[in-house]
């Protein structure tokens, strides 16, 4: 499978300084995801995505 997964979704006006989305992404990257952080442009969000196939493989 060639899709991504969107793990979760945060708001690109956050606090200043603060960064919620590279520190979740990076939170399921040492559980051993590949989780990465794509910014969603038409609703102007951060989405933490996963290939499709990992977060398969993290359910099982």
């Amino acid at each position: 499978m060639n899709g991504r997964t969107v793990l979760e979704r945060f708001p690109a006006g956050g606090p200043r300084g603060s960064w919620p989305a590279e520190e979740f992404a990076q939170a399921r990257r040492v559980e051993g995801l590949q989780a990465e952080v794509v910014m969603d442009l038409a609703t102007d969000m951060f989405l933490v995505v996963v290939p499709s196939d990992a977060a398969i493989d993290a359910v099982a």
